[in-house]
């Protein structure tokens, strides 16, 4: 690792750390003091610090779709206060951040984060739903939860590859999404992700390597394509997750489209810069 590679490093998880601590405390406050509803204020803080830590990471956003568009985060429950259901494709430890920057939302997330040092508490207090995905007791578990959590008008976030692929190829889904769409008569917003760095992706990495990697870039573009809702009631979950890959799909593909496009905006502007 180079020195401003290292630099950069403890520079960010120093600032990650001291900016949790003090969003996390603000949070707080503002429910103890100021008597807020807690959901309310986590949709207010969580957004905030999701979107000031990936600033710091280097990473930039180019967010576009439904509320998107007009500068607006995506609201947790469709008009009949029912929650909806968020699925996007998974690629990185930074997916969960961004889909905070963009929804009010619960993510569900791997066991062992519930025991972290501070990160751990901060993502319980938040109301993210953990499962160990090699135990089916828990799968089912956190199914419940996030009926319950949906009934409650609160949104779920969910990547139904059941794991993080490399590569705008989208791995075929899992049913879990779905099943629980239909107990709720929830939407299902579908959601394409496209990174504009290889290092964005796991590829074999535990999580901390991964995101030690991730840390030592200097920036990290990434689009976000936003579809229509889609609210299933014919058809079998098999033939209704094969229906939703294939619009996440398609959104992928607009992601990618876009980064190359803002790609070859910046070289021609810096051709430009050079020529004059």
């Amino acid at each position: 690792m180079r020195i401003v590679e290292r630099f950069r490093l403890c520079y960010r998880m120093l600032v990650f750390v001291c900016s949790t601590l003090i969003m996390w405390t603000a949070l707080e406050l503002e429910v103890l003091c100021l008597r807020r509803e807690r959901l309310s204020a986590i949709n207010r803080w969580l957004p905030r610090w999701s979107r000031f830590n990936l600033g710091v990471f280097g990473v930039t956003i180019e967010a576009h779709g439904k509320h998107l568009d007009q500068g607006q985060i995506y609201p947790s429950c469709d008009a009949d206060g029912i929650g909806r259901i968020f699925i996007a494709n998974h690629r990185s430890g930074m997916d969960i951040p961004l889909m905070f920057t963009i929804a009010e939302t619960h993510v569900i997330s791997r066991h062992d984060l519930a025991t972290w040092p501070m990160l751990g508490r901060a993502a319980r207090r938040v109301g993210t739903l953990f499962v160990d995905r090699e135990s089916k007791r828990s799968g089912a578990s956190v199914l419940r939860e996030v009926d319950a959590t949906l009934k409650r008008g609160e949104a779920v976030t969910m990547f139904p590859e059941g794991t993080a692929h490399d590569g705008d190829r989208v791995h075929e889904f899992r049913t879990g999404a779905f099943n629980a769409a239909r107990r709720a008569g929830a939407e299902i917003v579908p959601i394409g992700l496209a990174y504009g760095h290889d290092h964005a992706y796991y590829s074999g990495l535990s999580f901390l390597p991964h995101m030690t990697r991730i840390a030592c870039l200097e920036k990290m573009p990434v689009a976000v394509e936003v579809g229509e809702p889609l609210k299933f009631s014919d058809g079998t979950a098999a033939e209704n997750k094969e229906e939703a890959r294939q619009v996440i799909q398609e959104l992928v593909h607009r992601a990618r489209a876009r980064l190359e496009g803002l790609s070859s905006n910046q070289t021609a502007e810096q051709a430009g810069a050079h020529a004059e």
